[in-house]
């Protein structure tokens, strides 16, 4: 069993590596940076199941119980027909490396790898792909357009690379539904990491503070929450599959939804 945990440009080769030498393998997300690593990926995933072994990704909100439950509300047609989404990856500053004497161009870049697209796929990529994960679940689908605009407005020192601090992208799916994304990482502004989804009969809001929402026209509004987080039920769902020899690969949702991040990144 392999946990692939370094940074994301390195995930392919390690995943493909893993595969080849008989290995179960948790990998974190995202699973690449770009086109070819997911490629890569695609290839493993398939090698994976033709060998029998289990691939679990990073997209730990897929296991948690109540996140199912709010997505099976909207299957079930809670809010009616969905109509568009919209989520938010919006924080503040996270950590730095600053560059040390003696270290080289290489070596500063990948200890410091999350202010490098080629690194960490930009942290549009490395992070929000969480919530771009749960507008494709939603939507059964992924996008297959997208417009945006980004830029740097506090990361703009030798420190922070070459990666952009604010992000907006709006994507289309293939039956027209539109999703509307926000990413922003800027110190002293609105900080918010939550998914919305507007049907014709309400909407449902999954917010940070670990509740969810359900608002329908002329109904009272129905709050639960949804409960501890998936970082454990991920490994248990991935240990139990394989204690009782069943499939089990995560590997196409998570490559669709790193493909949407690299998508709405190219936008921007």
């Amino acid at each position: 069993y392999v946990i692939l945990a370094t940074p994301p440009r390195f995930r392919p080769e390690q995943l493909e590596a893993a595969i080849k030498a008989g290995k179960h393998v948790f990998m974190e997300k995202p699973v690449a940076v770009d086109v070819p690593g997911v490629l890569t990926v695609m290839a493993a995933g398939q090698e994976a199941k033709q060998k029998g072994l289990g691939i679990a990704a990073g997209t730990q909100r897929r296991h948690q119980k109540d996140y199912q439950e709010t997505i099976q509300r909207i299957r079930d047609g809670a809010i009616g027909e969905i109509v568009y989404a919209r989520c938010y990856w919006n924080g503040g500053e996270i950590w730095v490396i600053p560059r040390e004497e003696g270290w080289s161009d290489i070596e500063w870049q990948i200890r410091n790898w999350y202010y490098f697209t080629w690194l960490s796929g930009d942290h549009y990529v490395e992070q929000h792909v969480h919530n771009l994960d749960m507008c494709n679940w939603i939507a059964q689908a992924h996008p297959i357009e997208a417009q945006g605009s980004g830029g740097r407005q506090v990361r703009i020192g030798k420190d922070y690379g070459e990666i952009f601090d604010h992000h907006t992208v709006e994507f289309t799916y293939p039956n027209g539904l539109k999703m509307f994304s926000f990413c922003r990482h800027i110190p002293n502004c609105w900080q918010n990491g939550s998914d919305h989804v507007y049907g014709s009969k309400g909407h449902i809001s999954m917010e940070q503070n670990n509740v969810s929402v359900l608002r329908v026209k002329g109904q009272p509004a129905q709050k639960w929450k949804r409960g501890t987080s998936g970082h454990q039920i991920e490994m248990d769902d991935l240990f139990a599959a394989l204690a009782a020899g069943k499939p089990y690969n995560e590997v196409d949702a998570t490559v669709t939804s790193t493909m949407t991040g690299i998508l709405g990144r190219m936008a921007t």
